[in-house]
């Protein structure tokens, strides 16, 4: 009955300014009046919204301020705290972090416009099954690259429980010297049983990353399937890790995240596994020629690597910058990170839909008489979910 009604309220999303106004009813936001001067002192931002700023008072207002004065100067517990704050579900901590999201995002804007560059930082998201190796490739990785002066950071997506709701956070653990260097930023991050192998809010704390000066950023995610690739929407470059028992061609012709790739990466290619390696490594790049490039301007590649060894991570990351200056020449870069603006608007809506629908004061009345003639029986879940619908539109 809930795939039912989020259905159902997605379709009728044009109506919901009418549930907005409720909502902020329920939370008690109210609008403080405060004068032109102050909120011009508080922030010359161009971007930040004006109601927004009315709606906070001057405490959380500074708040805001101190952490991006914070994240600017590159204090990393600044940036931790920020990544919380956009990471809370508290109604009054969510307008806090959209004050500092528009910070941040003007900040960056400005940057870039300064350097006169397209972006200040390079996006990429790991993904794959679970025991492909993400974690011990991104240390490998991660360490060459702060070597050469990159400012790295890594956001680490785990599992959540579906019955307690906990997560072991554990991804950190199989990192332990770039955990240490002073030029990379490792943080772990519950999934909420959010599908798609990232979290409700990994968009911001990329945000958060490049606004305290991190040019590169892995974003891994959980252990995986085919139709998980969410994480493709988010970031510059998508990396796929498989290991070597990895199927065959017909598996790699399978649609899915596969097709949604720019780099396949067979890991583990060492000692006994280097000729499993070598077989799936050309099974894949046979695929990949069946399919349609998620990119105008690259094509596909399949690299093999050792994370344990490092062959063929530097290989790996000469292929990774070729695609950069691909997508820098071409533009492309520039028309992707517009189009995952609009999806990150629409994901939003999707990720509070159902919370907007379940605060509405008739819904919440109606939903325990309904749930108990469904599971009696005596109404269909389709017909309930109907009703609750249509109190929602009222």
């Amino acid at each position: 009955m809930v795939q039912l009604l989020q259905r159902g309220i997605v379709q009728s999303f044009f109506r919901l300014d009418r549930s907005f106004s409720v909502l902020s009813r329920s939370v008690g936001l109210k609008q403080r009046h405060k004068s032109k001067e102050n909120i011009i002192t508080v922030s010359s931002v161009k971007t930040a919204d004006v109601d927004l700023l009315q709606t906070l008072d001057e405490s959380e207002i500074s708040f805001v301020r101190n952490l991006y004065d914070g994240l600017t100067k590159q204090i990393r517990h600044s940036l931790s705290q920020s990544i919380t704050l956009v990471e809370s579900s508290h109604p009054r901590k969510q307008l806090q972090a959209q004050l500092l999201l528009s910070l941040v995002l003007d900040h960056q804007k400005s940057l870039e416009s300064e350097k006169g560059e397209i972006a200040t930082s390079f996006r990429i998201g790991i993904s794959g099954s679970p025991g492909a190796g993400k974690s011990t490739f991104l240390e490998e990785m991660g360490k060459r690259l702060t070597r050469k002066g990159h400012r790295v950071a890594v956001l680490a997506v785990d599992p959540s429980s579906s019955t307690t709701g906990g997560s072991l956070l554990a991804d950190k653990t199989r990192m332990p010297q770039l955990s240490v260097d002073p030029n990379a930023f490792i943080r772990p991050s519950p999934s909420g049983c959010h599908v798609g192998g990232v979290t409700r809010s990994t968009n911001e704390a990329i945000v958060m990353c490049e606004g305290a000066g991190f040019n590169t950023i892995f974003i891994e995610t959980v252990g995986v399937g085919q139709s998980e690739y969410e994480v493709a929407d988010m970031v510059d470059l998508f990396v796929l890790l498989i290991p070597p028992a990895g199927g065959d061609e017909l598996q790699g012709l399978k649609r899915g995240i596969v097709e949604r790739c720019h780099i396949v990466v067979v890991n583990k290619c060492d000692g006994d596994l280097i000729p499993a390696s070598i077989r799936i490594a050309t099974e894949y790049t046979s695929a990949l020629k069946f399919m349609r490039s998620p990119s105008k301007n690259w094509k596909p590649l399949v690299k093999r690597v050792s994370s344990t060894t490092g062959d063929g991570i530097d290989e790996l990351w000469s292929a990774i910058e070729d695609f950069k200056d691909v997508m820098d020449s071409t533009g492309e870069l520039h028309e992707t990170r517009i189009k995952q603006h609009k999806t990150w608007m629409w994901r939003h809506i999707n990720n509070h839909i159902m919370d907007v629908f379940r605060s509405h004061p008739s819904v919440r009345a109606k939903v325990p008489m309904l749930e108990t003639e469904v599971a009696n029986g005596t109404k269909t879940p389709g017909y309930a979910a109907d009703l609750l619908l249509r109190e929602f539109f009222k």
